[in-house]
């Protein structure tokens, strides 16, 4: 499918003013990177909707709209998330990470945290302090796929059996997720207009929106890090005793970065306080872990009315799995693209990732995207509003995007055209730049990343 009717789609779902999709020019296609799925089309067309959408907004509080252009390799080489610090290009996986042969079929764990790791091993009853990747290959082994998946979320931790399509689309969870929209943004509450002042002619889009960043893994911090970009002042908050990934140096570009500590009275004076001037509040915690601590987007929009709370899970707000934990990895195998990838690429007995984590980084655009057109709601209808997105969801879209012909033969571009440097507080970090190009505010992310803690709670 084109990516221009694939962004007028998006916008249909948003509904959003039709003459603004006249200021997209979007370039290239897939493919671009080995894969007969429409990798660069799903890149390209969310973070041309996410970059529109905030343009739409800047146009609502006054500004001129503007060209947005997005160019196909250049999003899908931004969505690989590479990045080096200090001349160290960080190791993405845990060894104990990935795939295992189980009885009947395959298994992908994701390790990446050391409870996570831990307990998986502990499940395969192996001691984590002496346990090998060999060791571990050669427990699974004991183990139906499907019952392991089943042992380790009844467990707290995250595995995923590989499905084909079929059994994918013939399980309850699959035919749950089928029955939802990609995403969607519900009125939760009574407001007025938020008061934004007017926007200057060089003033970027999202200035003077405040937005509070609760994410950790990948998709929730790519949408901070747009809306950032877009001139959102967004500040990432931390719970001082949560692990982070190393993804964090890229993805908090243009953020502040704070802890916070929902569980002690202190914590939660500091959270109240920032939640009273925030415009957004994003958040992608296992589901029910925020509405516990007091925080679900309803009591959000009785303690801040007119906020736009986004909310992002693994497997969708509805269904068998709508608790359930999960990763861009996890939900890629569970729903059948690993599967459809090794056939394609003619090695149907060796499972084949997706080339990039395109579930993570297109729901992350997905999100600044809901994020952006709910705030135009909310300035013209007033109200409190409520964005839900999932891994799960956008997989089903992407699927929908149709098959490329003769993907594999694809050859990789170059990312040094697009590289940049800056300083950071993890080391000099080399990145990618954004893909999205306004004609008249370029995206820029001015504040450098910085770790966890390194900013006060506080506006």
């Amino acid at each position: 499918m084109d990516a221009g009717a694939v962004l007028a789609q998006l916008w249909r779902l948003a509904e959003l003013p039709r003459q603004a999709l006249d200021c997209a020019e979007l370039t290239g296609g897939d493919p671009v990177y080995p894969s007969c799925f429409a990798v660069a089309c799903a890149a390209q067309s969310t973070i041309a909707a996410a970059a529109l959408a905030a343009c739409e907004f800047g146009h609502l509080r006054g500004s001129q709209r503007q060209r947005v252009g997005v160019d196909a390799a250049h999003a899908a080489a931004e969505c690989l998330g590479w990045f080096s610090l200090d001349g160290r290009v960080p190791e993405v996986w845990d060894k104990f990470s990935g795939l295992y042969r189980a009885r009947d079929g395959w298994v992908r764990l994701h390790a990446n945290f050391p409870h996570h790791r831990e307990g998986a091993l502990r499940l395969l009853g192996l001691d984590p302090a002496t346990a090998d990747r060999a060791a571990a290959e050669q427990a699974m082994l004991g183990w139906d796929a499907v019952a392991f998946e089943t042992a380790a979320a009844a467990a707290g931790m995250v595995a995923s059996a590989l499905r084909t399509f079929a059994q994918w689309d013939a399980s309850e969870p699959g035919r749950a997720i089928a029955a939802q929209p990609l995403l969607t943004i519900t009125r939760i509450g009574d407001a007025p207009p938020r008061d934004l002042p007017k926007l200057q002619a060089h003033q970027r889009p999202l200035e003077g929106v405040r937005v509070l960043d609760l994410t950790r893994i990948l998709a929730g911090p790519v949408g901070g890090r747009a809306l950032a970009a877009y001139g959102a002042d967004v500040m990432l908050v931390n719970s001082p005793h949560l692990p982070n990934i190393e993804s964090i140096a890229d993805t908090s570009r243009g953020k502040r970065s704070a802890h916070v500590d929902l569980r002690s009275a202190e914590g939660v004076a500091a959270f109240d306080a920032l939640l009273q001037d925030a415009h957004v509040l994003v958040q992608g915690y296992r589901p029910g872990a925020l509405q516990a601590l007091g925080y679900g987007p309803e009591r959000v929009a009785e303690h801040r009315p007119g906020i736009v709370h986004v909310s992002l899970s693994a497997y969708g707000p509805h269904g068998p799995w709508s608790r359930r934990r999960g990763f861009d990895s996890l939900v890629q195998t569970a729903t059948g693209f690993n599967h459809a990838e090794a056939l394609a690429a003619g090695t149907p007995d060796q499972p084949r990732p997706l080339p990039m984590q395109i579930l993570d980084q297109a729901t992350g655009y997905l999100i600044a995207f809901g994020a952006a057109a709910a705030l135009h709601r909310q300035q013209q209808q007033g109200g409190s509003w409520h964005v839900q997105v999932s891994l799960a969801q956008t997989a089903h879209w992407l699927r929908g995007l149709g098959p490329v012909k003769d993907g594999f033969a694809a050859r990789p571009p170059s990312l040094a055209q697009w590289l940049e440097t800056s300083h950071s507080g993890f080391g000099a970090l080399q990145a990618l730049r954004h893909s999205a190009e306004l004609s008249r505010t370029p995206a820029a992310w001015l504040l450098a990343s910085m770790p966890p803690g390194s900013s006060p709670p506080r506006w």
